[in-house]
């Protein structure tokens, strides 16, 4: 701008000609923004909104602030004019039209009462100072005036349009999306009080509620100014608490559709554990019965018990029917998930008690094979005859097949007929110990 002092020097044609078009530019830019911001869909929807919290004070300051533009803009208007007319009046103007210009286009012409200003430039709402009665200002007084109070107003204006646009639409698609999901839920017996995500989905409910209630009567408390930036709506929404309750309805919407997973294959996993089970009790009567014998065969011997059928689990597998005929998903599913688990870990018990009850009856029937293949080996040469040979062979045979058995004794007995053939066959003599595992032995042994 040129020096506004009115005791410089008064301006000539040229430089008069050049500040008016200068202004005039300037004029018409400042009519284009005004009338942008008038039209702005973000002021009319400040306009007609019930508006509360921060939002609501910005607003009342920022309207304040627009009605001071237009009275600044008009005064800018009307003083242009009157230069434009005086400017018009010859061609060439004499001193005293120039005198006037420069009062005009370098003073401070333009006189406004001091309550035009008050509303914009009162420190606090309460704010008793007293002001001026009337205020002046130069055109470029005016121009600096009116371009802070546009920035200042449409910063406003661009952040809550900027909230208004981006929430609420968002709030609404995933409050579209929590009621499929409620609903949903309930088809699976997900509800309020009886089920952790029944009550994720109703909390969630109310938040999002209270959210856009929000939202749309205090944008502003949803805004983040960028850091270091000066230009009308630098910054972005501010999207925590919504970005928090999409993660939960997320996380609820897994919850669910694992429960949906159940109620699918309930039928076949309930199949599949009753088959477990029944195998389990046919393994563990398989075992006692085994132990009978074992009790009853072998002699000298510590037959472990077993256990009877896991009633507990068919308790639990005739619960898990009753869930899913009454289509009680969200019971089923974890009731399952144990049930799985514990089932086959019953299974693989009921084995292992089987091995280990009819240990004793491998032992004899690896015994009784071994001496039925020596004395095949002593037939093939010739020696089945050898009357020591046979001797000890029928003692170990009436040892091995009678009842009860005593292992240690027959397996003895084993061992001297196998040491005996070796020495008829011209072998060295065999070590007793590899040929049954101390622990297969019996006691004692």
């Amino acid at each position: 701008m040129a020096d506004t002092d009115p005791t410089g020097p008064v301006m000539d044609r040229d430089e008069v000609d050049r500040a008016l078009a200068r202004l005039g530019a300037e004029h018409e830019a400042i009519e284009t923004s005004l009338l942008a911001l008038q039209d702005h869909a973000g002021r009319r929807l400040l306009e007609g909104a019930r508006l509360t919290g921060l939002t609501e004070q910005r607003w009342t300051a920022t309207e304040a602030s627009i009605t001071l533009l237009w009275t600044y803009f008009d005064a800018y208007t009307d003083a242009l004019r009157t230069a434009r007319h005086i400017r018009s009046r010859r061609r060439w103007s004499s001193r005293e039209d120039l005198i006037e210009l420069t009062e005009l286009l370098r003073g401070e012409p333009v006189t406004l009462a001091g309550s035009a200003t008050a509303a914009v430039t009162a420190p606090a709402p309460n704010a008793t100072a007293p002001h001026r009665l009337s205020e002046r200002y130069s055109l470029a007084t005016l121009v600096d005036r009116m371009n802070d109070l546009y920035a200042s107003s449409l910063d406003m204006v661009v952040a809550a349009d900027a909230v208004w646009s981006a929430l609420p639409a968002r709030i609404d698609l995933l409050a579209a999306e929590l009621q499929r999901t409620s609903r949903l839920a309930h088809s699976v017996g997900v509800r309020p009080g009886e089920h952790p995500a029944g009550d994720d989905l109703e909390r969630i409910t109310r938040t999002l509620t209270r959210l856009r209630e929000q939202v749309v009567s205090d944008p502003l408390a949803f805004w983040k100014p960028a850091e270091g930036s000066s230009a009308p709506g630098g910054g972005k929404p501010d999207t925590t608490v919504y970005d928090r309750e999409a993660r939960a309805l997320e996380d609820v919407r897994r919850e669910i559709d694992a429960v949906l997973t159940v109620r699918q294959d309930a039928e076949k996993r309930i199949v599949r554990l009753r088959d477990i089970l029944s195998r389990a009790d046919r393994t563990l009567a398989e075992a006692r019965t085994a132990r009978g014998e074992v009790l009853a065969k072998i002699a000298a011997t510590e037959v472990p018990v077993v256990s009877g059928p896991p009633t507990a689990l068919h308790e639990q597998l005739s619960t898990a029917a009753e869930y899913r005929r009454h289509a009680q998903w969200h019971r089923l599913s974890p009731l399952l998930e144990s049930l799985e688990q514990k089932a086959e870990d019953e299974l693989l018990r009921a084995r292992e008690s089987l091995t280990a009850v009819t240990a004793p009856l491998a032992v004899r029937a690896e015994l009784r094979g071994r001496l039925d293949a020596y004395k095949a080996k002593v037939a093939r040469h010739g020696l089945a005859e050898d009357p020591e040979l046979v001797e000890r062979y029928e003692k170990a045979r009436r040892m091995l097949w009678s009842a009860p058995c005593d292992l240690r004794a027959a397996e003895q007995a084993v061992l001297r007929y196998q040491q005996a053939a070796t020495e008829l066959l011209g072998g060295s003599p065999r070590v007793p110990g590899p040929g049954v595992p101390d622990d297969r032995r019996g006691p004692g042994a």
